[in-house]
């Protein structure tokens, strides 16, 4: 028996890259993770940044799609803050006509850049309904229903698929378990971004006592982590570097995660306010195939959740291939009571 597990690719362009050879990397991966029985492939979305090429997650999956034959392939996520969730339903609903029962629509409550990309990607929206509002909109032109919550009568998003794709819901705080367990959606929490521990576990115990039983079914947890797996201890720890996790918590009370000092001063510059920086070592589940498999299933079994998928930084792409080579083994055939 095997534990589900799905790969989170952030289309990395690596020192002496060009942004079409880390795209042409993102292929290549989720071919592999299709040839080796990962269950899904889900591609980020980051705005104004040289260092990631994947800007446009559906254009993204559109091309995996047609580069792959039976992986799902998903979004993890699209920023729907910023947009249409009618332009949203139609692009998602194009994607599952083309590749029906393949398409999952991963939406993530962050700007996925700083202030200024923010800004040019809301240009000209005022009084933006919330995210929870154009949630709702969302349900209704994915399934092409009409109802409470649909802004113009009659309006869909056409074409219709006979399978819409599945809507998760992404997140790193406590309030996007609420709005996952009120909406019945599939949850996965990104301990890659906010490493805290309490906050991660606060939010899947959340999740499930909250959640909604008459639109979900069942809850449906999903643990996002970065993981390096290599044949030597030493090997990993190099791989892994010393990345680092800064919080940064503006003036206004508003919080994000980003990279490093520089970026946090960056942001706040951005948004014109004051704020303070904590800076954490970067949360990565490192080492050999047997480290890395007896922590996976300590976080398993600590969050309590179904799913596991993973992200990794290493510029060099075939030993990024080795360490999800080593963690598919690591987590394969396990004795039934382990799973």
């Amino acid at each position: 028996m095997t534990i589900k597990i799905g790969i989170l690719d952030q289309s990395i362009v690596f020192p002496g890259q060009t942004p079409a050879e880390a795209l042409a990397s993102t292929v290549k991966l989720a071919q592999f993770a299709e040839s080796n029985g990962f269950e899904r492939f889900w591609v980020s979305e980051h705005h104004d940044s040289a260092g990631m090429a994947g800007s446009s997650p559906e254009v993204l999956i559109s091309h995996l799609l047609a580069h792959t034959k039976s992986i799902r392939i998903g979004s993890g996520g699209v920023m729907l803050q910023h947009y249409s969730p009618y332009k949203v339903a139609e692009n998602f609903n194009l994607l599952a006509s083309l590749a029906p029962g393949r398409v999952e629509l991963g939406i993530g409550r962050a700007p996925g850049g700083l202030p200024r990309s923010t800004k040019a990607l809301q240009k000209n929206i005022e009084g933006a309904p919330s995210l929870a509002q154009k949630l709702v909109e969302l349900e209704h032109f994915l399934a092409g229903t009409s109802g409470e919550g649909q802004p113009i009568e009659g309006l869909q998003a056409h074409p219709l698929p006979v399978q819409p794709a599945d809507i998760h819901l992404l997140g790193t705080s406590v309030s996007s378990a609420e709005l996952a367990a009120e909406r019945g959606y599939p949850y996965a929490f990104a301990l890659f971004i906010n490493n805290d521990p309490e906050q991660a576990k606060k939010a899947f115990e959340t999740y499930r006592d909250k959640f909604n039983v008459e639109r979900g079914g069942k809850p449906k947890t999903i643990l996002a982590l970065s993981v390096i797996a290599a044949d030597t201890d030493e090997e990993a720890a190099e791989l892994a570097g010393s990345f680092k996790s800064v919080r940064v918590k503006l003036a206004s009370g508003k919080t994000v995660n980003v990279g490093s000092l520089e970026q946090a001063a960056e942001f706040a510059k951005q948004a014109g306010e004051t704020y303070t920086a904590e800076v954490r070592d970067a949360e990565i589940t490192k080492g050999t195939k047997e480290i890395v498999r007896k922590r996976l299933l300590e976080l398993k079994e600590h969050y309590g959740v179904d799913e596991l998928i993973f992200t990794t930084i290493i510029p060099d792409f075939e030993k990024r291939i080795r360490s999800f080579q080593l963690l598919k083994e690591a987590l394969t055939e396990l004795p039934v009571e382990q799973v």
